[in-house]
């Protein structure tokens, strides 16, 4: 250190080392253009004592030979800097041997399975309570740990089923294994399972007093612990990046099992309306909704496409099997980023012969009320519900049924007005829907919201809506169609009832430009009997961010499919 201020003090040929107080940083270069902040980190600089240093107290003045004064000053600091520093140092080096030695001794501290006790019985969590005062055998990843002194720790398990808290005392929190143990290992625990005291709490009401234990896979630590892979602030990429990890949280992983409970109540519904289930190719030739949203991909040789739904084929088992459904997904090319957009998704789709439009309406109605009634009553699925969306209100029947045309009329009743645009897409003014447009999302919601229950928005013109929607008898300008909207998330069901007569259905594949060739099996069913029927698309995601209360329906998905995004 003396040598350095000698040669600063005898202002030594070199290259100066630059400290600028106003714009300087100290994670710079010491250089002219990169100067440091403080004298103190100059003093760190590797050719310090072959040159010089020159300071700027403001930006309006050059560079100047350090003061005397200053220099001693900052060499004070400089001092006891170095000397906390090897403090630290030190303290970090006994702190490592002292872990070192800790987890050398732990390496000798072996626990073995005692002989004399009862056999564990191997159990999923989800049955503790039948077991309670038994010993038993859970496998299960750590959730999460919490260690209390050197020879109390408590883990909590997660098989799937549930959760479960466990208690380790003496040695058995003391072992290597039990020292290093990290969120997310795999491990196998034994022991009675006790009631917890009056006073505590923990999942399912119990506990379990671990005799032995095993470790089975364990995770990694440090910049690849599962704690450092994500957390609250992470961005939406990131967690969709890591979504195989992200699945196992409890938020995360009680929306896929809503999903489940979701999906095992519809088929419930259907089943008890003896509508059949039938499972639908999902690569076909022909489109449904518009052929701006198809996937194409080659099919040994051919063009051929992702289903965008699949009602033509429900339709052609009418005949055969009744009433139709299927749980399928269909797959929309559709260049949108909204939140309640999916490149793929499930669709629940029904076809119902002989039946009026009035019928559909009701049935529709009558199937999102029982389903839920399922749900709610289901203990796991309202403790989710608890859990996820506490304000959640069951709706009721009946719903409220809206005409396309009064909805129009609301929008501008309530001053919900529509950009006007110019041919460069810029927007220039405002003005009412009219009776003809599509309603875009935007102000349906604004709409739904704001009435504040279930709608049933019916018949839409013929001219926005597809090419197999019969149209009304009362006036040919309009179809019997059906939207679903729910509050908080829009439509979630579209519906109608379906052209029946063979003439009227070739008119439609002709007003949307469609080639009817391709598709004789489907105009089969008016030439070979016909028959008053209509059907329905649900989308069962939009339906599952309404019930959860979730911002989008990304969240809703094991593994979302939108434009950008086809990983992991």
């Amino acid at each position: 250190m003396a040598s350095v201020i000698e040669g600063i003090k005898n202002m030594a040929l070199g290259t100066p080392v630059h400290v600028c107080e106003v714009q300087g940083d100290d994670a710079g270069q010491g250089t002219e253009q990169a100067p440091y902040k403080t004298v103190a980190k100059a003093l760190e600089h590797p050719s310090v004592g072959e040159g010089n240093i020159v300071v700027r107290k403001s930006t309006e003045e050059g560079y100047q030979p350090i003061a005397k004064t200053a220099l001693k000053k900052a060499q004070k600091l400089f001092e006891a800097n170095q000397k906390k520093a090897q403090k630290l140092a030190a303290a970090a080096a006994d702190s490592a041997a002292a872990e070192e030695k800790k987890l050398e001794e732990a390496k000798k501290i072996v626990i073995t399975e005692d002989a004399s006790l009862p056999a564990a019985k191997k159990i999923r969590i989800r049955d503790g309570e039948k077991h309670r005062g038994e010993r038993v055998k859970v496998s299960g990843w750590l959730h999460r740990h919490r260690s209390q002194g050197k020879d109390l720790m408590f883990l909590v398990l997660r098989d799937g089923t549930g959760y479960l808290q466990c208690v380790l005392n003496g040695k058995l929190c003391q072992t290597y294994d039990a020292i290093t143990l990290i969120r997310e290992s795999t491990v196998t625990v034994y022991g009675v399972l006790q009631v917890v005291p009056e006073g505590k709490k923990a999942p399912g009401g119990h506990e379990l007093k671990v005799d032995y234990w095993e470790i089975i896979g364990k995770a990694p630590g440090g910049t690849e612990a599962f704690d450092n892979k994500f957390n609250t602030e992470t961005s939406p990429d990131i967690l969709l990046d890591q979504r195989h990890l992200v699945i196992r949280g409890e938020t995360a992983s009680n929306v896929l099992k809503m999903r489940a409970l979701v999906l095992k109540a519809f088929r419930e519904y259907f089943d008890s309306r003896q509508v059949t289930e039938v499972t639908p190719p999902l690569m076909v030739q022909t489109q449904v909704e518009g052929g701006s949203t198809l996937f194409e991909f080659n099919y040994y040789g051919e063009s051929a496409y992702l289903t965008q739904s699949s009602q033509l084929y429900l339709e052609t088992c009418l005949a055969s099997l009744g009433d139709v459904y299927c749980m399928a997904e269909s797959f929309r090319a559709e260049k949108s980023h909204t939140r309640r957009h999916l490149s793929e998704f499930t669709h629940i789709e029904g076809e119902l012969a002989f039946i009026d439009f009035e019928d559909l309406l009701t049935f529709l109605e009558d199937m999102i009320v029982t389903v839920m009634e399922r749900v709610t009553s289901d203990p796991l699925g309202a403790e989710i519900l608890k859990e996820l969306n506490p304000n959640f209100v069951a709706p009721k029947k009946p719903f409220r049924r809206m005409a396309y045309s009064d909805a129009i009329k609301w929008l501008n009743d309530h001053g919900i007005k529509k950009d006007v645009l110019d041919a460069d897409g810029t927007k220039i003014g405002e003005a009412d829907y009219e009776f003809g447009e599509d309603i875009p999302e935007a102000p349906e919601r604004k709409m739904t919201d704001a009435i504040g229950e279930p709608i049933l928005l019916c018949k839409f013109p013929a001219e926005i809506k597809s090419f197999y929607m019969k149209r009304c008898g009362d006036d040919r300008r309009l179809t019997e169609s059906v939207d679903v909207l729910m509050p908080n998330v829009g439509e979630i069901v579209g519906g109608s009832m379906r052209i029946t007569d063979l003439a009227e259905l070739a008119a439609g594949f002709e007003r949307e430009g469609i080639d009817g060739k391709p598709y004789y099996w489907y105009t089969d069913q008016r030439k070979y009997g016909t028959c008053e029927h209509g059907g329905f698309g649900l989308g069962l995601e939009r339906f599952l961010a309404w019930l959860l209360n979730r911002y989008t329906v990304r969240e809703v998905c094991l593994y979302p499919r939108f434009m950008g995004r086809c990983q992991p």
